[in-house]
């Protein structure tokens, strides 16, 4: 059986504490008790991470279309500023790429 753990020294020290059987193991083999601990990842187990990546990513880019639209309405017979769009186009599809690269499913072994 797998001992759980987050990714910390306290954590194995508080699970050393609380568990005898895992004492006992550390006292005979220490090396083999250790790969019996495994470390929790937080993005495993909370979900609202990606949730706010994705939302923050796609209000930034429907944002940043919104701003290239009316930046294209004001300037009709002025002339356009090149620099600023060629940001705020350079920054959505560098949002683009970060939200397909979040939302793509991860190849199984």
């Amino acid at each position: 059986m797998k001992t759980l753990i987050n990714d910390s020294i306290g954590d194995l020290e508080a699970a050393l504490k609380n568990n005898t059987d895992l004492q006992e193991k550390f006292k005979t083999n220490p090396i083999e008790a250790i790969k019996n601990v495994e470390i929790k990842n937080p993005k495993d187990t909370d979900y609202w991470i990606y949730r706010i990546i994705v939302l923050m990513l796609g209000l930034a880019v429907i944002t940043i279309i919104a701003g290239l639209i009316l930046i294209a309405y004001w300037n009709d017979g002025a002339a356009k500023d090149n620099q600023l769009v060629t940001i705020f186009a350079t920054i959505s599809s560098g949002a683009i790429g970060a939200l397909a690269g979040l939302l793509s499913p991860t190849p199984r072994k």
